[in-house]
């Protein structure tokens, strides 16, 4: 019974998952039907393109943890009939298209955007904001907040509050609580929202295409000029691709490795 349930499950894995994995290491190894290593070793070339990927999404699924912690700790102590219309107001802007998200904020830090005519007010300006890593960084954690902020909300949310009050019962103040109960038994959400947030932000092209210019490539606008640019290169691109996905799975087990060692009794 359970593998006829399962055989749904396992078609859409194997047409959807599989197969699409396969192609790709096809294309980054073979050549004609040869094997090959020439398209991932010229993947060395774009290097700096994968630190610059690596480091705008670390900086900005830092900056989405720093933000979605306090938040989440916030509502989570609010009363429950505030907490729905909260979560609502945050998810609110996901129901309106990506492009449309990301579009927006490109009126908002244009030189004739929102920002600078209100700079303008006071004789500054105008800034250059738009078409600049600070726009990229920015565009990934308006857009990828809510993928931190609702794991960390619901571990914390569950907590027993009656754990708080024995560590408070036994000498701790409220910074103490956090530190050496609350954030500990949160890890789980905030590894969940890391992996969430750094993944997508990794591998984006359009936040990056549209507030950061031709000047600030990510992985995800060379991996799209391979496949849709005057540059074609399929076999390029899916080694570009089977790099990118060594990568996430070695930083999402390096993650898993943290919260594994992090599943200790608290002292």
């Amino acid at each position: 019974m359970k593998k006829v349930v399962s055989a749904p499950y396992l078609i859409w894995m194997a047409i959807f998952v599989i197969v699409p994995l396969l192609m790709v290491a096809y294309f980054a190894f073979f050549k004609d039907g040869h094997f090959t290593l020439d398209y991932v070793a010229n993947v060395s070339q774009y290097s700096n393109i994968f630190i610059r990927s690596i480091w705008l999404a670390a900086i900005a699924t830092a900056i989405c943890l720093v933000i979605a912690y306090p938040v989440a700790m916030i509502l989570s102590e609010m009363d429950t009939k505030y907490q729905g219309t909260i979560l609502m107001i945050v998810m609110l802007p996901m129901w309106m298209n990506f492009l449309l998200r990301t579009y927006a904020w490109m009126t908002i830090l244009g030189n004739n955007g929102i920002l600078n005519q209100f700079f303008g007010f006071f004789g500054l300006g105008p800034f250059k904001m738009l078409n600049t890593q600070g726009a990229v960084v920015l565009g990934m954690v308006y857009n990828y907040i809510p993928f931190m902020l609702l794991p960390i909300y619901n571990v914390i949310a569950k907590i027993d509050k009656s754990v708080l009050e024995a560590a408070q019962d036994l000498g701790c103040n409220r910074a103490q609580v956090i530190l050496k109960t609350i954030l500990p038994l949160s890890m789980p959400g905030i590894m969940s929202g890391i992996t969430m947030v750094f993944v997508p932000a990794i591998s984006t092209f359009i936040i990056s295409r549209m507030l950061g210019g031709g000047g600030n490539l990510l992985i995800g606008d060379l991996i799209e000029m391979q496949f849709l640019g005057n540059s074609y290169n399929p076999n390029l691109g899916a080694a570009i691709s089977l790099v990118l996905m060594v990568i996430v799975l070695l930083i999402m087990t390096l993650m898993n490795q943290f919260d594994a060692d992090d599943d200790r009794p608290l002292i």
